[in-house]
């Protein structure tokens, strides 16, 4: 198995993440492209990030920003999306030779996505979400990604990989269905994420597990809900989920936030784990 971190906020700096990555025997780096640092101008300059992972023997996979919303009814900003995901997608080419040198053969390099749950409507009695109103549309544009992302990527060894966030809404559910009936889509489980909302994702993931690719990995609680913790220090059985990716051949993200809890983290899995 292969271990990441993502991009932390206390590293100002990529060269920092890279030294970090390297100190701790990690074998990539999730670009995360909230940072702005990592906005898609500056991961353009790809022959930078380049040289600087291929000199430290490491490579990347790249996380969009959390407020992609290719479903978005306003149709510039979908269009900014999708652009956005367009040129992400040429960035992730040019590092193709970075996992060919230095990750498992086996293993397509990912693009990490958020589902956008859209904004709802609070009427006195309930709440209503616009995207399972105007399902219709929602799906359409689905369909519009699904075709754009297909030929954007063509052949190349790249494929998006959803995640679950806060719990998946029922209209979520039947878009990722659709998309995965695709050529260049897969799941990424966050664990933690999934614990800290009572696993109500978990049915679901697992339903579709032959699609899991792509793992988060970081421990969590239920009551009070936590997540983002240090490997060991909640209430995950993180045994039987690393050995879930084990077996869906999947890379893993320690996820922390902090450079503590993911020090600690590679701890633990040295001795628990690896």
């Amino acid at each position: 198995m292969q271990f990441g971190m993502p991009t932390l906020i206390e590293n100002r700096t990529l060269a920092e993440n890279i030294s970090l990555c390297k100190e701790l025997g990690l074998n990539f780096i999730e670009l995360n492209m909230n940072f702005p640092e990592y906005q898609i101008d500056k991961l353009e300059n790809w022959e930078e990030f380049f040289k600087a992972a291929e000199g430290n023997g490491i490579y990347y996979t790249i996380h969009l920003d959390e407020n992609l919303n290719i479903a978005d009814f306003n149709p510039l900003v979908r269009d900014a999306y999708l652009e956005t995901t367009r040129r992400t997608i040429e960035v992730a080419k040019r590092m193709l030779p970075l996992k060919n040198m230095f990750g498992n053969s086996d293993q397509s390099l990912t693009i990490n996505l958020h589902m956008h749950h859209g904004i709802y409507i609070t009427l006195p009695d309930k709440k209503v979400q616009m995207y399972d109103r105007d399902f219709a549309v929602y799906m359409e544009y689905f369909k519009i990604f699904r075709e754009y992302c297909e030929k954007w990527i063509g052949d190349a060894d790249i494929k998006i990989a959803i995640e679950n966030t806060d719990g998946f809404r029922d209209y979520e559910k039947k878009a990722i269905e659709y998309l995965l009936n695709g050529s260049c889509f897969v799941l990424t489980w966050d664990i933690g994420h999934s614990k800290a909302i009572k696993e109500i994702d978990v049915p679901f993931i697992l339903e579709h597990k032959d699609a899991l690719k792509h793992f988060h990995i970081h421990d969590g609680k239920e009551n009070p809900p936590k997540n983002h913790l240090a490997l060991g220090a909640g209430e995950i059985d993180l045994v039987k989920r690393l050995e879930m990716a084990e077996k869906c051949n999947a890379r893993c993200v320690l996820e922390t936030k902090t450079i503590e809890a993911l020090k600690e983290s590679v701890r633990w899995l040295a001795n628990r784990f690896t």
